[in-house]
């Protein structure tokens, strides 16, 4: 034998360790608890996840008609006891646990798919949505239960003894066991499709919530949720509360008392109408007799005994508004006399003859203002030339050389200094009334000087 054919395959190895796997009987049922670790939901299909605690982990698979019966929703960090098998995975060489059934550690599975349900439904808002009010006077009422139950019996016996003219209409379903919810919801919407009842009572007897949790499934609550009839849910007991009492639009601790809700007391009802009769025909009464006393009142009137008088006051309505219309139309007719009067008297005013002689009145006093500003400047102007030339006159010369003065010029030059002249020559005295020759005979300029 050669060296080569001491080696296994790993196909070889893997098969042989599954097969020790299979056969164990330790491994073919296994009861484990640990912590759900990296699981990520997968709608109808397979789960795939691993459990851990605080030393190891494992994967862990859980088949698709497994996980559907499990009763709560598998989170993150949740404790769970599981109860399946130790196989090995061929093609990864990885063990791993194949899971047939698992509830939480420490809470029943029931109760934590309860809560969690309650919370989803809530958040959804399936719980404060408007409820449905009860019919009072119902004539049909489907009832979805069982058939062979005690709830039945009570809800025929109540109605008939309290509302006898109500018809009972049994939809039968099982209402325990994994295929009651299905069975459950689909009778209430055969309910509501018939579209010929006016309530719904859905309901069954006491136990535990093992028994009672077919009206805790999520399709039962949407089923209720859809109803067009106002649902009343009678689920175990008073102290029992399942999530078809929280959706149903009135929740009836027994059965007894949800017939009691759908119907009322016939003779009560009964005495109702008696009491509304006779209100009503007292009614009638007062409403003929108070008819009756105005018809006498406008019978007896003086509309019917003197008929002229019903519109004698129109006459004199009349009359009146049509002197205040004839007043009107004088006043009116007077005012616009005035208008016109007025505009006739400015359109005269604006006429081109008037503009004219206008023009003219003030020309002519333009032209007066005009002359007497002439006159004015002229005067004035005579007075200032009178002042001036009496002014020249006081200081002319000849008015000087009129009181005895005289002027010397010598070569047509004014002699004003003696400097001018020498002795022995001629000069021309100038008088006020003439000149004379001079000769200049002597030169003192002491006797000046002294």
């Amino acid at each position: 034998m050669s060296d080569s054919q001491q080696y296994l395959t790993v196909s070889a190895l893997t098969q042989y360790i599954k097969r020790k796997f299979d056969v164990d009987p330790y491994l073919g049922k296994v009861y484990l608890t640990g912590e759900i670790s990296n699981y990520r939901p997968r709608p109808h299909t397979h789960q795939y996840f691993s459990l851990k605690d605080d030393q190891a982990k494992i994967a862990a698979i859980m088949f698709r008609s497994a996980f559907e019966k499990v009763k709560f929703q598998p989170e993150v960090g949740m404790k769970v006891l599981v109860v399946g098998r130790i196989g090995l995975y061929e093609a990864s060489g990885n063990y791993q646990i194949y899971i047939e059934r698992m509830e939480p550690d420490g809470v029943g599975a029931l109760y934590q798919a309860y809560e969690q349900l309650k919370k989803k439904l809530a958040t959804e808002g399936l719980f404060s949505a408007p409820k449905q009010p009860l019919p009072r006077f119902p004539k049909r009422i489907a009832v979805v239960t069982s058939q062979s139950g005690a709830v039945i019996r009570d809800i025929i016996t109540t109605v008939r003894r309290r509302y006898p003219i109500a018809q009972i209409v049994l939809y039968p379903a099982q209402v325990q066991g994994d295929a009651a919810a299905p069975e459950i919801a689909q009778q209430i919407e055969r309910a509501n499709a018939a579209g010929n009842f006016d309530t719904l009572i859905i309901g069954r007897g006491g136990g535990s919530i093992e028994d009672l949790w077919p009206f805790n499934e999520e399709v039962v609550a949407r089923a209720i949720a859809a109803s067009q009839l106002p649902v009343i849910s009678s689920v175990g007991h008073e102290t029992d509360t399942t999530i078809a009492d929280l959706v149903a639009d009135v929740r009836a601790a027994t059965p007894t008392a949800a017939a009691e809700l759908a119907v009322p007391v016939f003779n009560d009802v009964l005495l109702q109408l008696n009491q509304d009769r006779t209100r009503v025909f007292n009614a009638f009464q007062n409403l003929v007799q108070r008819d009756r006393q105005r018809l006498n009142k406008l019978t007896t009137s003086y509309v019917f005994m003197q008929p002229n008088r019903l519109y004698e006051g129109y006459i004199q309505k009349l009359d009146f508004l049509t002197e205040r219309l004839q007043q009107a139309g004088t006043q009116r007719l007077a005012q616009s006399q005035q208008q016109y009067q007025r505009l006739a008297q400015r359109l005269g005013q604006q006429t081109p003859i008037h503009r004219v002689r206008q023009a003219q009145t003030q020309l002519t006093n333009l032209q007066q203002r005009l002359q007497r500003g002439v006159q004015l400047v002229l005067t004035t102007k005579e007075q200032q030339l009178t002042r001036t030339i009496q002014s020249l006159d006081l200081l002319s010369p000849l008015k000087i050389m009129g009181r005895g003065y005289a002027f010397v010029t010598h070569d047509d030059q004014i002699v004003r200094s003696i400097k001018q002249v020498a002795p022995k020559q001629t000069v021309a005295v100038h008088f006020a009334d003439g000149e004379a020759q001079a000769q200049i005979t002597k030169i003192d300029g002491g006797k000046m000087n002294g």
